[in-house]
């Protein structure tokens, strides 16, 4: 599949997963993606202090969209922005875009929002998706990552719009939930991509998470990222001792016990995760892209490149979709 098509099949993109998956990293790689083949991308955080900002080497930020990595450069891409989105600023900004700026921050600034989402469980989700579907209808950009809640919210976060209007049946909020649920059942203008590490609870859970989203929500699913991949390394079977000398080297006192050790492990890690990536397959019928390991501590730009290009050459091998050539 043409990366481009895809970027360009959806306006909306949501990544959610368990936490601990790298769901913030797949999302910043997917925002990263589309901008190298020039689709202006604004990553949407729901969740502060998620290390986004470190990812493109870029300072925290907050509601006031901030330029993560600009774009025009040799490699062609488009802008990288981002915001994030709390359901306070998300209220201040409805009240004053409807001529209430002078009660707005005091409401906010009074629990105003906890009192109404005690009333109606949800309010405060459809606040920052409905927050997502105006940014969404004004070409803030021609794509927009959300960076969704962990799994266990995410599926409530989703499911807001639809509980909302069996609860209140008149009025904004009706209205608001109703135009949301259009946005997010509509596969034109938004997808969920999934993530998950190839370990058997995080598989487990995207698995629960994706089919209580398509049955709950109704959502359009995309292809599932599987995330820490730990690239395949052959030869670990040899003896170290001769590979050292067929290579020239010798192996001092130790070390073949230890690189044998290592070999061993790395086997049976390489066996553990294609064992957990055959089992998604046959569980879960959607496309997988693989994400590779890095064997950093801290990722930064240029591990975020790494991502971002493996993305690319990985939804390159996705088989096209029917009417992708309509698009």
């Amino acid at each position: 599949m043409d990366p481009a098509q895809f970027f360009a099949a959806s306006r909306v993109v949501i990544v959610a997963g368990k936490g601990g998956v790298g769901k913030t990293t797949v999302s910043g790689a997917v925002a990263r993606a589309a901008a190298l083949r020039g689709r202006s991308t604004l990553i949407v955080q729901v969740e502060g202090k998620s290390g986004l900002a470190n990812l493109f080497g870029q300072p925290p930020f907050d509601y006031d969209e901030v330029t993560l990595a600009p774009g025009g450069g040799a490699d062609g891409s488009a802008d990288v922005t981002a915001r994030t989105l709390t359901p306070d600023d998300a209220l201040i900004e409805y009240l004053q875009a409807h001529g209430m700026s002078r009660v707005s921050r005091r409401l906010a600034s009074s629990g105003a929002v906890d009192m109404v989402a005690t009333a109606a469980p949800g309010i405060k989700d459809i606040l920052i998706l409905g927050k997502v579907k105006q940014l969404e209808q004004l070409g803030a950009a021609d794509l927009i990552v959300l960076d969704a809640p962990a799994a266990g919210h995410a599926i409530s976060f989703l499911r807001s719009a639809r509980g909302l209007l069996d609860a209140v049946r008149v009025g904004p909020i009706n209205a608001q939930a109703r135009d949301v649920l259009e946005l997010l059942t509509d596969p034109s203008r938004c997808q969920v991509v999934l993530v998950t590490l190839p370990e058997e609870t995080p598989v487990n859970e995207l698995v629960q998470t994706a089919y209580s989203l398509e049955d709950e929500v109704g959502v359009s699913l995309g292809p599932v990222v599987v995330n820490g991949m730990y690239p395949q390394i052959d030869g670990l079977d040899e003896d170290p001792v001769a590979a050292a000398a067929a290579a020239g080297a010798a192996l001092r006192t130790g070390e073949a016990e230890a690189l044998a050790h290592a070999a061993a492990f790395r086997s049976h890690r390489m066996a553990l995760q294609a064992e957990q990536v055959g089992r998604l397959a046959e569980m879960l019928p959607l496309p997988q892209l693989t994400l590779p390991y890095l064997f950093d501590a801290d990722l930064g730009p240029a591990e975020l490149e790494v991502l971002a290009q493996e993305l690319l050459v990985g939804i390159g091998g996705l088989a096209p979709t029917p009417g992708d050539g309509d698009r």
